[in-house]
């Protein structure tokens, strides 16, 4: 449910709406240990050791960029980690799985692996190319009770070369997450940009009929694992917003049937109204510095856009044209903001520096622009448009240049960026059946139009929204 539909949105029958405990998520202990190559035995480093000389110097590296391998993805094998447990073979299937779902890598079939793969030794470099592989990781867990030790190394195949090699310590129950975090390390060491695997995704996970539905604020992880529901379902909730530093989301429900912004405390579940504001607030997101929230207040027949001091509440407006004025998203340097309105006579997007003023408009395609979330790079800005041929899921330039439609349907809407900017999640929904059956399934894809792909959740979804990278 996007600003298009606010009008009926206002007019939707609500119940009451109360929070669900949630458990507190595992924090990550990290040794942080570096494991120096050769690896006989392992040695734990104060800090990263530099990598072994190649056994073939001048050899093809699998060090490659996001663009080589988005055409060329790199092969790589990911054999189960050391130890014999059900954690170690879930340790390689969790890093397997970022790896492929991201479309940059191609894992290779264990079937094809024709040499072992000991934690405890150098890889035999010639058996693992004749696989196929170009990168190989490797790795063990041990421990005793609630305490969990996972090494992992990455290996350039045709080099002959170790490239890394680190150990952690967690609580057995954060095992995936230290999955995520090496898939998210084997990503930037072989692409030279920040992996986002170690990150989750708050939702709205909707159960029911076409306009007779139940909403419930989510959250999971990126890969759709870890799924739990923030709130029970008894009012309507939409667009929640992560915090850039805190466990805490902002989001608009309709608790008491009046439409206002509200926090919700992910270690607590203690959830609070911000600010007291005479209109109904809608729209938040959080400002780079994590110290306000932008949203926008209805007034009149329209709306402005007002920031809120999470210290005072007290908010400032910063548009007072008349229009409808919604859905502001901040620069990533905090110094501008993208909004929509109908200032123009439809609703197009328009930016404006963060006091307010400078107003300019950036959005001249066919149709109606909406939902504008500005990526972390400050290069791109997405947004969702409404035209003849249905909805459509676009990026341009900040200043309006270079326009490009990313993924079309009968109702796609609601991007949000993962942490590097190199990949968009939004939700596709199709018509309703006579019984008012309908799914609505959240999708990722790449900036440049490429691996778009469902995300699993256990009900219809809406309204994603993707989490900074975890401290």
């Amino acid at each position: 449910m996007t600003d298009p539909h606010l009008e009926a949105a206002l007019a939707r029958k609500l119940r009451d709406h109360g929070p669900l405990l949630l458990p507190r998520r595992g924090l990550l202990v990290l040794s942080a240990s570096a494991l120096a190559a050769p690896v006989l035995p392992a040695r734990a480093l104060a800090q990263a050791a530099p990598p072994a000389p190649p056994q073939n110097p001048g050899a093809q590296s699998a060090v490659i960029d996001v663009d080589h391998a988005r055409t060329d993805p790199i092969p790589i094998a990911i054999p189960d980690f050391g130890g014999g447990s059900e954690l170690a073979r879930g340790l390689a299937q969790v890093i397997t799985g970022d790896l492929g779902n991201c479309g940059l890598f191609k894992p290779l079939n264990p079937a094809s692996f024709i040499a072992g793969a000991s934690p405890d030794q150098v890889p035999d470099f010639k058996a693992w190319a004749a696989s196929g592989a170009q990168a190989l990781v490797t790795g063990s867990v041990s421990g005793s009770g609630n305490s969990v030790r996972v090494e992992f190394r990455l290996w350039d195949i045709l080099p002959g070369q170790q490239i890394q090699g680190t150990a952690y310590t967690t609580t057995a129950a954060n095992w995936r997450r230290i999955g995520h975090i090496i898939a998210d390390a084997v990503y930037e060491r072989l692409l030279g940009e920040k992996g986002y695997f170690d990150t989750r995704i708050a939702y709205v996970a909707r159960t029911g009929r076409r306009g007779h539905e139940m909403t419930r604020l989510a959250i999971m992880d990126q890969d759709g694992q870890n799924n739990k529901f923030l709130t029970n379902g008894n009012w309507l909730v939409l667009t929640p917003r992560f915090h850039p530093t805190r466990d805490e989301i902002a989001f608009m429900s309709y608790a008491g049937n009046r439409p206002r912004v509200y926090t919700f405390d992910l270690n607590t579940s203690r959830q609070a109204i911000l600010g007291d504001f005479h209109g109904i607030t809608l729209s938040p997101r959080f400002s780079p510095d994590g110290n306000s929230i932008i949203m926008a207040e209805t007034r009149g027949g329209g709306s402005d856009i007002v920031v809120v001091p999470l210290a005072t509440g007290a908010g400032r407006r910063l548009t007072d044209s008349g229009a409808i004025d919604v859905s502001p998203c901040y620069s990533p340097d905090g110094t501008q903001i993208v909004f929509n309105s109908d200032r123009d006579g439809d609703q197009q997007l328009f930016v404006m520096n963060a006091d307010g003023s400078n107003v300019r408009r950036i959005s001249y395609g066919k149709g109606r622009y909406a939902t504008p979330v500005w990526s972390p790079r400050g290069d791109l800005i997405a947004y969702t448009r409404l035209g003849e041929g249905g909805f459509a899921i676009g990026v341009m330039h900040p200043d309006g240049s270079a326009e490009r439609i990313l993924s079309e349907g009968f109702d796609v809407e609601g991007p949000t960026f993962c942490p590097n900017g190199r990949v968009i999640m939004f939700w596709r929904s199709s018509a309703a059946n006579r019984e008012g059956v309908y799914s609505s399934r959240l999708v990722s894809i790449d900036i440049t139009a490429f691996n778009e792909r469902v995300v699993d959740t256990p009900t219809n979804a809406s309204d994603p929204a993707w989490s900074p990278l975890a401290a």
